[in-house]
């Protein structure tokens, strides 16, 4: 995957600054999402700092325009997914937001971040509902390998590290903590039931999908992007 050419990005948003352009933008670079989703909460009513904050994103992209994912032939077909949450981190409306990664064969194929509909009573339902829309993603691509003849062969992984939406997932006691996410409980219950996904624990430390809930100082971002696959696609293979 090359990078999009940046030169005549900064002229379009000034003639459009809406939030299409800028999620143009992100399609190639899973390593913005992060601050364009934020920016663009913002897009409708735009304020001086919003603008510098996008002047600051163009000012990264150009100078690094080499920086993209690479895909090489792997033999080993392992579907891994990492979700994550930031409870309440919508300041306007105290919504939380829901992130993935997913990897094919060891290679970013996928990622999103989308506000949720609602508000979460506790970061347990915010990384459940995330939770979710993650266990989504792995069986449709699942769907998808196996249309093309390369079902995978053993179970698929959803790393999240919040330990009480785990539990909650393998628990089948329902309770009043957990009434309101009683759909998505028995939805996820059941495939792992049926030993399509498993939802291992990761350590914060590992949690690649960090990045997409969270400003992260400079070493941890970009040794994530480095655990993403995101480097040089100019450099000699």
């Amino acid at each position: 995957m090359r990078s999009i050419p940046l030169t005549w990005l900064p002229r379009l948003l000034v003639l459009s600054p809406s939030p299409k352009v800028l999620l143009f933008i992100r399609l190639p670079r899973p390593n913005i999402t992060y601050v364009v989703s934020m920016v663009s909460q913002f897009m409708h009513s735009p304020s001086v700092s919003h603008r510098n904050a996008v002047d600051r994103i163009l000012i990264y992209l150009k100078s690094a325009p080499w920086k993209g994912l690479m895909f090489s032939k792997n033999g080993d077909l392992e579907v891994i997914g990492y979700t994550d949450a930031d409870w309440a981190g919508s300041i306007a409306d105290r919504r939380s937001t829901s992130y993935y990664f997913t990897f094919v064969r060891g290679y970013l194929v996928t990622w999103w971040s989308k506000k949720q509909n609602v508000v979460s009573r506790s970061s347990a339902e915010a990384e459940y509902r995330g939770m979710a829309h993650g266990v989504c993603e792995l069986l449709w691509i699942r769907r998808l390998v196996t249309e093309l003849g390369f079902k995978p062969g053993k179970q698929m992984e959803l790393h999240c590290y919040n330990k009480s939406a785990t539990d909650i997932a393998h628990n089948l006691v329902q309770h009043d903590r957990t009434k309101h996410v009683e759909v998505n409980k028995h939805f996820i219950k059941e495939k792992i039931e049926k030993k399509i996904i498993r939802l291992p624990f990761v350590k914060s430390e590992d949690q690649l999908a960090d990045i997409l809930t969270k400003a992260v100082c400079g070493r941890v971002f970009h040794d994530s992007l480095t655990k993403l696959g995101i480097g040089d696609i100019y450099a000699p293979t």
